[in-house]
């Protein structure tokens, strides 16, 4: 008897977010062969219609318990303010809809552990939208790092600051989302625990409003064997947003914007190369998501409750570094107040583990 080489049904997504995010999600979903989006969610009905009408959606709603009640949707993209995100994503997946929520996934630890705990109980999928770790230079990054090219890296430099307006949205409301560090700071953090894997110890200081809210950091993570990662992030001024790794043999270069890089410099192997390296450039597709979702609808449709590329693991241990990370910026503001309540403090990560 032969097989049916008809195509899977499509994997039909929601959105939950009209904003700058969700329309960068929205075109690259249409250009994944087997992937479907068809309803918007926001809590404004009028932003949802206008959002449904110019991306081509014949859906919206205003109602959040609608969307993930019904039947007609497989995978929620969650792209609402961050304090949302843990409550938003609970419910989803107690409805039985797979979840991929926009970084950062929850506001602590505690909240991602019990996320991907509730996921794995329903044999659901559920992932941090890292784009990052799924570009193309990212994972040729990895390859290079494993030739032995740079020999053993040693340490890493990363940031991410930009001025930014203070335009009364959700990263100026300590409330609703709030900070540099789970906004800006996650992508040094990330890229420091994908190429050293946990720190052993933090160094950090940082500057907070009145009401807590954390608008610049910079911080140092010390790993097992000695290596070390110097991060900053900031929303109050330009940080150097370029990354690089160096080891006993060179350096690889992952010109800014790091998180989003098409192109990897790799000073290494002669001279010449070390201080005058030919750009390694991969294609960009869409907007820079596509990687991503497309290795998410990959993986719900054979049946896992993770991405190994992203799994719960990982992601659980860069929030407890985001964890301590901010409680380090909050003791430190409070020892050492400083004009613009800054300070700086150092703990072993078992101090706040």
């Amino acid at each position: 008897m032969n097989e049916s080489t008809d195509p899977p049904d499509p994997l039909r997504w929601a959105i939950a977010g009209a904003g700058t995010i969700s329309r960068s999600i929205v075109p690259d979903l249409k250009l994944i062969p087997g992937n479907r989006v068809d309803i918007v969610f926001s809590r404004d009905e009028a932003k949802a219609a206008r959002f449904a009408e110019e991306f081509g959606l014949p859906r919206w709603t205003d109602d959040f318990a609608s969307l993930i009640s019904d039947p007609g949707v497989d995978v929620l993209y969650l792209a609402t303010p961050f304090a949302t995100h843990a409550a938003m994503a609970r419910e989803a997946l107690l409805t039985g809809k797979h979840v991929v929520v926009e970084k950062p996934m929850a506001l602590n630890a505690v909240e991602v552990e019990e996320l991907f705990a509730l996921a794995r109980s329903l044999g659901l999928f559920l992932m941090e939208a890292m784009w990052m770790k799924f570009n193309p230079a990212f994972r040729h990054l990895f390859e290079l790092l494993d030739s032995g090219l740079i020999g053993k890296p040693a340490s890493l430099r990363a940031g991410f600051g930009f001025p930014l307006i203070a335009d009364g949205g959700s990263r100026w409301d300590v409330a609703r989302s709030g900070g540099t560090l789970l906004d800006q700071g996650i992508y040094p953090v990330t890229l420091a625990h994908a190429i050293f894997g946990e720190p052993t110890g933090i160094h950090a200081g940082g500057r907070l409003r009145e009401d807590g809210l954390d608008f610049a950091e910079h911080f140092t993570l010390d790993f097992e064997e000695g290596q070390f990662a110097h991060c900053a992030s900031s929303m109050t001024e330009f940080v150097d947003p370029s990354a690089s790794i160096s080891g006993t043999l060179g350096w690889i270069t992952l010109p800014g914007m790091f998180w989003t890089s098409t192109t990897l410099l790799v000073h290494a192997g002669t001279w010449a190369k070390m201080f005058a390296p030919e750009p390694i450039e991969h294609e960009r597709e869409g907007n820079g998501y596509v990687p991503m979702l497309r290795a998410a609808g990959e993986a719900i449709r054979s049946g896992v409750t993770e991405h190994p590329i992203h799994p719960a693991s990982e992601t659980i241990a860069v929030f407890r570094t985001l964890d301590t990370i901010s409680q380090l910026v909050k003791d430190s503001v409070a020892a050492f107040p400083l004009e613009g309540s800054q300070g700086a403090a150092r703990t072993e990560v078992s101090d706040y583990a």
